[in-house]
């Protein structure tokens, strides 16, 4: 944050006038890739998004497979309505 020269206005009694906005800028970009880069060296060098991915997918498939009659017509109204994704051919895996 940049220093300011300027004393903010005040009214005859020596107050500082509160009509008048004074500029405030703060600049977050430093702390923003200071906690980017924690994180990614939190993850480590062995990570990899793909694999991940792949997992939240087949994560998604086990929990929605071997549904009851009446689980899959709640699968396929909440698909229906745009709560749940469509997942392969619209059903839940058997």
């Amino acid at each position: 944050m940049a220093p300011h020269d300027r004393t903010p206005p005040s009214d005859a009694s020596g107050a500082p006038d509160a009509s008048e906005l004074v500029d405030f800028a703060v600049d977050l970009t430093s702390q923003e890739v200071l906690r980017r880069a924690q994180v990614m060296a939190a993850l480590g060098p062995d990570w990899d998004p793909m694999e991940v991915l792949l997992g939240e997918e087949a994560a998604y498939d086990l929990l929605y497979s071997g549904l009851d009659a009446k689980q899959q017509r709640l699968y396929d109204d909440l698909v229906a309505a745009g709560v749940l994704p469509s997942r392969g051919d619209g059903r839940a895996a058997a």
